[in-house]
């Protein structure tokens, strides 16, 4: 295995849901992603959420609800862009905000880590603007980001696409 100093995950529909907002009470995760994320934590790798929540500022849920249920999954910290599409912030996907606190607060290169999401035009170009590694799942949005929506994201090209997060850890696992 490649050295991984953390794997950044985004949350609807990547790791459960349909790619909609779901509120952190009624959110499932996909069968095999708890699973999936103890074997990342077993190879010694961080888990950090990392996800545009702009309900928050429409008061449809508090971060400190989200921040507990990344907690309750085993994530060692978790990134979230509270913002709506109209603030001008720098963390809200695809903007990098997020992944470069992360490396400043966790003395990261952000080109051994991964970026695993559902959607092209923000997970991967978020990525893509640190150099990290993209796995671009198909779940959520997946396989809308790649047939319908390519065009939106053309500049980048993700490292894998895996059919569910399970198989993008397998990858990562089993990548060299």
């Amino acid at each position: 295995m490649k050295e991984i100093q953390a794997v950044f995950i985004d949350r609807d529909g990547t790791i459960g849901g349909t790619g909609h907002f779901i509120h952190p009470n009624d959110f499932q995760l996909f069968d095999g992603v708890a699973e999936a994320i103890e074997k990342l934590r077993q190879a010694g790798i961080k888990i950090f959420a990392f996800t545009n929540q702009h309900r928050i500022s429409r008061n449809q849920a508090t971060k400190e609800e989200f921040a507990q249920q990344f907690k309750d999954f085993g994530f060692d910290d978790w990134f979230i862009c509270p913002h709506s599409d109209n603030d001008a912030c720098l963390c809200k996907k695809p903007k990098p905000g997020m992944l470069l606190e992360a490396a400043q607060r966790y003395s990261l290169d952000l080109s051994k880590c991964v970026v695993i999401g559902d959607v092209g035009s923000t997970d991967m170009l978020a990525a893509h603007a640190v150099g990290a590694m993209k796995i671009l799942v198909k779940t959520g949005w997946g396989n809308d980001s790649l047939l319908k929506y390519r065009d939106k994201w053309a500049e980048t090209t993700p490292d894998y696409v895996a059919d569910d997060f399970t198989k993008a850890v397998r990858w990562i696992m089993e990548s060299d």
